[in-house]
């Protein structure tokens, strides 16, 4: 909490804003601000992807902490990404509350917690074995591992609950314009997402919940 007596948080930023984002969004903090933040709360980003972090002495100012998605592999030899470990055990060591989302979730299984396994599959790295004192609260047979919590101050979830239809569409046509994806494929899922409504209110109130200290 800041001196003064707001909550405050901070949204690791793992990726660079595309133009289209960042101008009819703000950026990526912008919408996961839109997301999460509740009245009378002080929201700060730091871009760790370009190297931008929170010194030693602003972490305890603050209540919670986001993980964004990535482009870059979660056991990448980045240097941002080895220094965003060491952050990442530093909050954990602090008990901070942190939610990570998609690369956030992934990059928890570089810990080195106890027994955990991962099984990175290029975009699609996936968690299949948690730790005894983890517990899995979402799974799926196509991802195995959708969403979990390590004690009461970490959630990982696989997806995007951050995303609009808006923004996965953008994805799309900006993956296939780099020829990241076949246009086949970027077809498939662009019909698959017009057809399905995903349920964003609900997501909203469970990282919200969880990041404010609502459900445990």
């Amino acid at each position: 909490m800041g001196n003064d007596g707001k909550k405050r948080f901070a949204v690791l930023l793992c990726a660079e804003d595309s133009d289209y984002v960042k101008k009819k969004y703000g950026g990526y903090f912008g919408v996961f601000v839109q997301m999460l933040a509740e009245e009378g709360e002080t929201w700060d980003v730091y871009r760790v992807a370009a190297g931008d972090f929170p010194d030693d002495g602003d972490i305890a100012a603050y209540d919670g902490f986001v993980i964004t998605g990535s482009f870059s592999d979660a056991h990448g030899d980045d240097l941002w990404i080895r220094d965003l470990l060491i952050l990442l055990k530093k909050l954990n060591s602090f008990n901070k509350k942190v939610l990570g989302i998609c690369f956030g979730h992934q990059l928890f299984a570089s810990l080195k917690l106890p027994d955990l396994l991962s099984i990175i599959e290029c975009h699609q790295d996936e968690v299949w074995e948690l730790p005894p004192k983890a517990e899995v609260m979402a799974w799926s047979n196509k991802t195995g591992i959708e969403m979990f919590k390590y004690g009461d101050h970490i959630m990982g979830i696989q997806g995007h609950p951050e995303y609009t239809k808006d923004i996965i569409l953008h994805l799309i046509d900006r993956l296939l314009h780099h020829n990241l994806i076949m246009e086949s494929y970027a077809d498939e899922v662009k019909a698959n997402v017009e057809n399905h409504e995903p349920h964003r209110e609900a997501w909203k109130k469970l990282c919200i919940s969880f990041l404010k200290g609502r459900l445990w």
